[in-house]
């Protein structure tokens, strides 16, 4: 029993640490009421649906066929790096942060894997990670914290970009100069053998599922109804997809939904915050992020502070830091725990290293604008 227990926590740390973690938080806040409201099911539904549809693509082969494209379109090292990071960043400035590392995690590595570049395998998706999450800031749509604080505040065009596209430049230079380094210069490829579709007319049906999804990321359908289209799609075409999808990834989830409003309900953490904004709006969200990532603390802080313009940036700058910072960082380190020979310990390290790097830079560029 206890050797199993070792087991399940080595295959599933992020969860088992999530879990501990919200247990405790139970402790200082009794399960209520309040907690039905806990569960955002609209960002899980849309998980499951997305997961299930990048399944789905892997099994019609498109990206081994994207892949061999690519690679025969050039064997410069530096080029392809520029072009996988720059893939998430300005993607995710419509489908959101979570969605474009949902579709472009799982192709990185296995695009590396293909080329013999195991190595480049942790810095180029955390590299992906940071550009999903400043590019997300650019629009309103880009990650939920924006929406929020866009409609709370009742901001207009001009005023929310005049925010977040300086911010959103320098970050786009920034990691444009270091996605170059994250691959040798000369690809050695061998013969690349031609990759297809595998089948085109369930690729097609993937496509029409993922575009329902993408309908449901912008509000324009119900969640609850593409929810069950998807189900009911794959239950007929193809059940097996269900063992692709990461029903632990959702667990954890909820486990952050959980510890982030029980953090937000503790008087003590409250107070501290309040006197906090009244020092410094910007610092306080981005350290509030840190440790309740930074949807919940734009939701928490809002009622706190009419600063919108420094909730706003800090917010968005403190999805860099910690892994839990953004939630949307741990479906990068969800896909990459299941790449062969995966290094947890490795990963946090350039995972911290690279965020706090870009956290201090992103600080100082906010406090002189």
């Amino acid at each position: 029993m206890l050797k199993n227990v070792k087991a399940f926590i080595k295959k599933e740390p992020v969860f088992f640490i999530s879990a501990l973690c919200a247990v405790i938080t139970v402790f200082f806040v009794p399960p209520d009421r309040e907690y039905l409201g806990y569960i955002d099911f609209r960002v899980l539904a849309i998980l499951l649906c997305l997961m299930a549809v990048v399944a789905g693509f892997k099994k019609a082969g498109i990206f081994n066929a994207l892949t061999y494209r690519l690679l025969k379109s050039t064997k410069k090292g530096r080029f392809l790096g520029a072009v996988l990071v720059m893939l998430p960043f300005f993607s995710s400035m419509l489908v959101t942060n979570d969605v474009a590392l949902i579709i472009f995690i799982p192709f990185t590595i296995s695009l590396l894997t293909r080329l013999g570049c195991k190595k480049s395998i942790i810095p180029l998706t955390v590299m992906q990670t940071v550009a999903a999450n400043l590019g997300s800031m650019a629009t309103p749509v880009g990650n939920p914290q924006n929406l929020f604080i866009y409609s709370a505040f009742d901001l207009s065009a001009g005023e929310f970009f005049g925010v977040t596209l300086p911010l959103t430049a320098v970050s786009f230079f920034c990691l444009l100069v270091g996605s170059l380094f994250l691959l040798p210069d000369r690809l050695e490829m061998g013969e690349l053998k031609k990759e297809t579709v595998n089948d085109k007319v369930f690729l097609g049906v993937c496509v029409a599922l993922f575009a329902l999804s993408l309908l449901t990321v912008f509000r324009v359908l119900p969640y609850q109804l593409v929810t069950v289209i998807t189900v009911i799609t794959i239950l007929f075409l193809s059940r097996d997809l269900f063992r692709e999808i990461d029903f632990m990834l959702l667990l954890t989830f909820i486990c952050f939904f959980v510890i982030s409003e029980n953090l937000g309900r503790i008087e003590e953490i409250r107070t501290l915050l309040q006197s906090l904004l009244e020092k410094s709006t910007l610092f306080t969200s981005a350290g509030a992020s840190q440790i309740i990532s930074n949807v919940p603390a734009a939701v928490l802080l809002s009622a706190f502070t009419d600063n919108w313009k420094e909730l706003l940036e800090g917010v968005n700058i403190g999805g860099l830091g910690t892994p839990v910072a953004s939630l949307a960082s741990l479906i990068t380190l969800k896909f990459y725990l299941k790449a062969p020979d995966a290094k947890l310990m490795k990963f946090l390290a350039v995972f911290t290293a690279v965020n706090v790097a870009g956290l201090l830079v992103l600080l100082v560029f906010a406090m002189t604008i």
